[in-house]
């Protein structure tokens, strides 16, 4: 068995990005997947399109199709690309490309789950460490879009629990204590140099519009709160039950590097 590949998981405001900068410092042979990257097993941030798709995204954006051919991967029929890292100024192109995503409904509950699983079961690498790849995407999805159940959603990762089952990797979640000071703290932290809130109204305009948003009314901080204490939960429950012996759970601003 090769070296071990390190999932970093945790809800937002966790202290992921700065767990995976810090673990990377460590094991400087170790090669790093970031949100919005091309990634082997996940796809935040990307767009995944069919060969006529990538065709007519090309046609739309001529003044840019050099730069959308230099983030693209080729997967077998699909092309991946990964526009979030693609600077223009042209109206809507983010906004756009974001239809082309798995996540956001995007995908029906049977496609979602077939294209996750299938790039988990090619995928062979050691090595490695990945920022939120196991759960939080993946999670958000399925509870908020998808509509699924809990039962659903354990039977899922079940299934990639089987998948990984022989390869090399151990998920480490930060553990958030107090959901409401961690918010507070990222939306000043993730703000303008003008104080103006950026991930914030993104976040609960993305919570509002979705099919579990708007069923269940979850609007505003209360709202934000409700569900990230239902996904911290579930969470722990995957980890203690499905991913026992492949995880550990850690304070999110208190752990040595050295335990890991």
């Amino acid at each position: 068995m090769g070296r071990t590949n390190y999932f970093i998981e945790g809800i937002q405001g966790a202290g992921k990005t700065t767990f995976v900068q810090k673990l990377s410092d460590k094991l400087i042979d170790y090669k790093v997947f970031r949100e919005g990257d091309y990634s082997p097993v996940e796809l935040a941030w990307c767009a995944y399109v069919t060969e006529e798709q990538y065709r007519k995204v090309l046609t739309s954006y001529p003044s840019i199709a050099a730069e959308i051919k230099e983030k693209t991967v080729t997967e077998g029929k699909y092309k991946i690309v990964c526009y979030t890292q693609i600077l223009t100024d042209i109206p809507d192109f983010h906004r756009n490309m974001e239809r082309f995503e798995i996540y956001n409904g995007n995908l029906d509950k049977a496609s979602f789950e077939n294209v996750v699983l299938e790039r988990f079961r090619r995928w062979e690498g050691e090595g490695q460490i990945f920022e939120c790849s196991i759960f939080q995407n993946i999670i958000e999805n399925q509870m908020l879009y998808l509509m699924m159940t809990d039962d659903e959603i354990y039977s899922f990762y079940r299934k990639l629990k089987c998948i990984l089952t022989g390869k090399p990797y151990q998920i480490v979640y930060l553990d958030v204590e107090d959901i409401s000071d961690t918010i507070n703290v990222i939306k000043k932290e993730r703000s303008d140099d003008q104080g103006n809130e950026l991930w914030y109204p993104m976040m609960i305009r993305y919570l509002e519009e979705s099919p579990c948003g708007k069923k269940h009314a979850l609007t505003s901080m209360k709202g934000l709160i409700r569900h990230l204490e239902r996904r911290k939960a579930l969470e722990h429950d995957l980890l203690n039950e499905i991913f026992k012996g492949n995880s550990m759970i850690i304070k999110s601003k208190n752990y040595n590097l050295n335990d890991i």
